[in-house]
C-alpha cells in the first residue's frame, strides 16, 4: 500500500447571494453616464436605494465550517504509524 502523504479535500464553492447587485449596478451606471460621484444631483436617489438596500440586507453571516479536513488529518495519522 503506498503511503499517504496528506489527506484533504477541497471546500465546495458555494453560491455569492447579493440582494443588492441591480441597486449597485444602477449607481454604477448614474456616475458612467453623468460623472456624478457625489451623488448630489441625478444620482442621489440611486446611492438612497442602494444604502437602504445595505441596511436592509441580512449581513455576511458565517457559514458553519465543514469540519472533514480535521477528521481526514486525524484519520492520516493513524494511517502513518
Amino acid at each position: 500500500m503506498p503511503k499517504l502523504i496528506k489527506l484533504k479535500v477541497k471546500p465546495r464553492k458555494a453560491d455569492v447571494i447579493n440582494p443588492c447587485v441591480p441597486e449597485l449596478t444602477a449607481m454604477l451606471g448614474c456616475w458612467a453616464v453623468s460623472h456624478d460621484l457625489k451623488n448630489t444631483g441625478e444620482c442621489a436617489q440611486a446611492a438612497k436605494n442602494l444604502a437602504e438596500c445595505m441596511k436592509t440586507s441580512s449581513g455576511s453571516r458565517k457559514v458553519a465550517s465543514s469540519t472533514i479536513n480535521y477528521h481526514l488529518a486525524r484519520l492520516g495519522k493513524g494511517l502513518m504509524r
